[in-house]
């Protein structure tokens, strides 16, 4: 195991990582995504962390020394060096002559195809190429942690795609341990091994990009995965909503505790009259919205007396069929085990 961390205070996060491993960051804004990445580097935050890295105590360890490549959201490179001497940078301030640095990091431009900017100043870059130029500096300097935040947010939609490619290609052979954050969950099924979500501070899940997928822990990253989310209070066989919509699931849990309920939008099914047969769930309401999604269209239902909203992918023939459009008063259900259920 190669990384291990634990903070205190307002950041509660205890977490792991052996050699390797690339962790992507996820959560709201306020999270506490940045503050973990500043507090992991040594920099200044409002959090403090017990940080080990292969067996070091590096709580007390400057962060100059620390062995960490740093890549904030913007890049920031330096404006009065060219381009070839900010990717040497890190291994010039380790020690490594001039030569040696720069052919280690002429390598790297090359690696992420930025090499024919070498004797560019960097005010003359565009944002893809400034980001790139970020990366190939932070990886030349053989880091053991490596802490990247947000490093595509600024980028245009297919500058993003390439650099990304770039990215998971060489984070793919990185042999220590790199944090990532991210608002994009593309991202972060695309290069990471395991996702830290965090909501207020708290570490609230730590899975693979496949579990976080398939059963989300919070109600954010289901809204962000496109799952509804319904939170209310656990009933032991499934919950309660505030507005007083029961929701049914095949998962027992504790009673009594705060829960989240997760639907995907393909596992409801929409009537026009109250639906008999297997389904558990069954709440009447209307249809608010239909709009295209692909091949399919989603209908969007208030359910009937309180302020919860359903969404329903159903295909173009069933719209038809049942005559959806804004304002039907339909049903909605959905099986027990359809329905995912977590202790929030």
């Amino acid at each position: 195991m190669t990384l291990r961390v634990r903070t205190t205070g307002w950041l509660d996060v205890d977490v792991a990582a052996e050699h390797g491993t690339t962790l992507a960051v996820v959560g709201p804004n306020g999270a506490g995504k940045t503050t973990l990445l500043r507090t992991v580097a040594g920099l200044p935050s409002p959090a403090t962390a017990e940080v080990r890295l292969d067996g070091r105590d590096l709580t007390s360890v400057p962060a100059h020394q620390r062995r960490v490549g740093w890549v904030p959201q913007a890049g920031v490179l330096f404006p009065h060096l060219s381009v070839l001497d900010n990717a040497a940078y890190a291994l010039r301030a380790a020690g490594h002559s001039r030569t040696q640095a720069r052919a280690e990091a002429r390598r790297w431009l090359a690696r992420l195809d930025v090499e024919g900017l070498a004797d560019r100043r960097t005010t003359t870059l565009s944002g893809g190429e400034a980001q790139r130029v970020a990366l190939a500096r932070a990886f030349a300097g053989r880091p053991a942690l490596l802490l990247l935040d947000e490093p595509l947010a600024a980028l245009d939609t297919a500058t993003r795609a390439a650099v990304r490619t770039l990215l998971r290609r060489h984070l793919t052979t990185y042999d220590g341990v790199c944090l990532f954050v991210t608002h994009d969950l593309v991202e972060a099924v695309a290069l990471a091994d395991r996702v830290l979500v965090l909501e207020g501070g708290r570490l609230v899940q730590d899975a693979s990009p496949a579990e976080v997928t398939r059963a989300p822990r919070t109600r954010w990253v289901a809204q962000l995965f496109g799952w509804n989310a319904l939170s209310g209070t656990s009933t032991g066989h499934g919950l309660r909503t505030p507005s007083g919509v029961e929701v049914v699931s095949a998962e027992p849990l504790d009673p009594g505790r705060p829960a989240l309920a997760c639907v995907a939008p393909g596992s409801i099914a929409v009537h026009t009259r109250r639906p008999s047969g297997s389904p558990r769930n069954a709440w009447p309401g209307r249809a608010t919205e239909v709009t295209p999604a692909g091949s399919r269209l989603r209908v969007r239902v208030a359910l009937a007396g309180g302020p919860t909203e359903l969404v329903a992918e159903v295909t173009p023939e069933a719209v038809t069929d049942l005559g959806l459009a804004e304002g039907r008063e339909v049903w909605v259900s959905v099986k027990a085990t359809e329905v995912q259920l977590a202790l929030l």
